[in-house]
């Protein structure tokens, strides 16, 4: 029984995250579906990340075994016939029988979107974040630098987070801003009553070797506080510290927020 692994891309506006739950709509249940009406018998896939409710997927990877004989390439063109418009897959591989999409992965990349305008976004709507004022960006990269290395990040966990250690090792973490033409047209968005002179598209990049629970979330809710002057560099740092989530800002929204890659010893898609 061969063993193959997907890459595969969705927005995840309209699914109750990846894992599969019995009353619910998630990215699994559909996903299993179509690879099991494709191989006509059961498919179940282990995935690199399980995505929370409302969170998207560039580079989302998972593997399953088959004893169906189908080409190679069908297992993206016949199953992405039988997946809804939300999901898609990209590439196939076969792959190693010891190999798992979960367990091998030796770290993960996580962008997150966030639209800084006056009013909310209308055309990408649940595919980024939004914040309605000015924030300033030079302090939002110098608390992004505090987080590189290992650390305990306990205060940036969920509080219903099962993972056996809060500690990961950050080995990125950046911000830029996006050239988005959409939202960067200065006069669309200037006006009398607001110091806020224009729209920017931000994007945070996050690799570390796993995340916890809303981890990702909640850096981004904690960096967006020192961008808004609510805190300090220096209060950041003492955040990481403390290691403490009753300390720390509240949840940001998933909207914008995108499991970029799942980075492996080897090019699984070469």
């Amino acid at each position: 029984m061969p063993n193959i692994a997907l890459q595969l891309e969705y927005n995840g506006s309209n699914f109750s995250g990846f894992q599969k739950q019995s009353d619910r709509r998630t990215i699994q249940a559909e996903l299993e579906n179509a690879l099991s009406q494709f191989a006509n018998h059961d498919i179940k896939v282990i995935t690199a990340g399980r995505t929370d409710t409302g969170v998207h997927a560039i580079n989302q990877v998972v593997n399953f075994t088959t004893n169906a004989r189908r080409e190679l390439h069908g297992w993206v063109r016949g199953v992405n016939a039988l997946l809804p418009d939300d999901i898609a897959i990209k590439k196939s591989a076969i792959v190693p029988d010891n190999f798992s999409a979960r367990f091998d992965a030796i770290s993960r990349t996580y962008f997150y979107y966030l639209c800084i305008r006056r009013s909310r976004p209308g055309l990408l709507s649940k595919l980024v974040g939004w914040y309605y004022d000015q924030v300033d960006i030079d302090k939002m990269q110098e608390a992004c630098k505090l987080l590189h290395g290992q650390h305990d990040f306990s205060s940036f966990r969920a509080t219903n987070c099962q993972a056996n250690t809060a500690i990961r090792n950050m080995l990125s973490c950046s911000l830029q801003v996006e050239n988005n033409h959409i939202y960067t047209d200065v006069n669309q968005f200037a006006d009398n009553d607001t110091d806020l002179s224009g729209a920017m598209m931000l994007r945070f990049e996050f690799t570390a070797n796993a995340f916890l629970y809303h981890m990702v979330r909640n850096l981004v809710s904690a960096l967006l506080y020192v961008g808004k002057g609510n805190l300090s560099v220096a209060d950041f740092n003492e955040l990481l510290k403390a290691r403490n989530r009753t300390l720390a800002p509240p949840t940001f929204m998933p909207d914008g927020l995108y499991l970029a890659s799942v980075n492996y010893k080897q090019d699984l898609f070469s």
